[in-house]
């Protein structure tokens, strides 16, 4: 999809960039509930099934918005304790242990924060910028709970 970058935000665009951040929360849904479908171990099988219900949680929130027309967001500070930044994305298959599990969640969930600030640096619109950098620091939030259970569950383990 292509937007207008670094224009006002007229109610055409508006939609276009709303319905592209929907489509990827679905899309970040799809891929969980894929995977809970896919692995064979139960702990992994609800850690993506929590995951699923959160992007769609974000779709829910992002069709609100699209209804009423208009963006009013707070940019909350999130932690990150870097834990993901170093490792090697694993490989998604039906056999992948809890710890990959993890692993490959935190690094989705950078990515689509990755995405969302990118997105959010190509607008002027501050609306539209305040609007990507909500949705960046809500998947950096994930990201951070991901790290806090890897570091509680596996490193304290080990």
């Amino acid at each position: 999809m292509n937007f207008v970058f670094g224009v006002i935000m007229n109610k055409e665009t508006f939609n276009d960039v709303i319905k592209f951040a929907i489509a990827r929360e679905f899309e970040a849904a799809k891929f969980y509930k894929d995977m809970a479908g896919t692995t064979k171990y139960d702990s992994s099988i609800i850690l993506f099934l929590e995951l699923e219900k959160m992007e769609l949680g974000h779709a829910k929130i992002l069709e609100n918005i699209q209804k009423e027309g208009k963006v009013e967001v707070s940019i909350p500070k999130v932690g990150d304790l870097k834990i993901s930044d170093y490792m090697e994305t694993p490989v998604a298959n039906e056999g992948m242990t809890y710890q990959e599990a993890i692993v490959l969640a935190m690094k989705r969930e950078k990515a689509a924060c990755k995405l969302y600030t990118d997105l959010a640096n190509e607008f002027s619109n501050t609306d539209t910028k305040n609007l990507f950098l909500r949705l960046a620091a809500e998947e950096s939030k994930h990201k951070l709970q991901l790290e806090t259970l890897y570091d509680e569950e596996i490193l304290k383990e080990n």
